[in-house]
């Protein structure tokens, strides 16, 4: 018997999570996506099949403030600039997307920059 990969496990989990939650036009998905050096999260509208805002650790906006940052507070630094990006398109209300990853360390640091930001979810 074979162990199963952290990255299947944590597909699976993503696949049993998504089966619960979609975003709608009135309220999209807040997806989050972490490797191991960088963490990138979208808002997306399911119904649409579209990508409202996008943010990252590898954006400009972002890339140019990260020297001196640990990843958790580069984590911070996205999820204030999608919380930004998505008052700016309009978007003020999501449903959260961990992606299958525990709500700890980078994720619930770009979570409750967001929230902070002024996203509400």
């Amino acid at each position: 018997m074979s162990k199963v990969s952290a990255n299947l496990a944590r597909k699976r989990r993503h696949a049993r999570v998504r089966e619960r939650v979609s975003g709608t036009a009135g309220k999209p998905r807040l997806c989050v996506f972490r490797s191991l050096s960088n963490i990138h999260a979208q808002i997306i509208d399911d119904v649409d099949g579209k990508t409202i805002v996008s943010a990252g650790s590898l954006a400009p906006e972002i890339k140019g403030q990260k020297s001196g940052k640990n990843k958790t507070q580069i984590a911070e630094l996205v999820g204030a600039q999608l919380a930004k990006a998505a008052k700016d398109k309009g978007v003020a209300h999501v449903v959260f997307d961990r992606g299958g990853y525990k709500y700890h360390g980078r994720i619930k640091a770009l979570a409750e920059s967001a929230r902070k930001a002024g996203l509400e979810f």
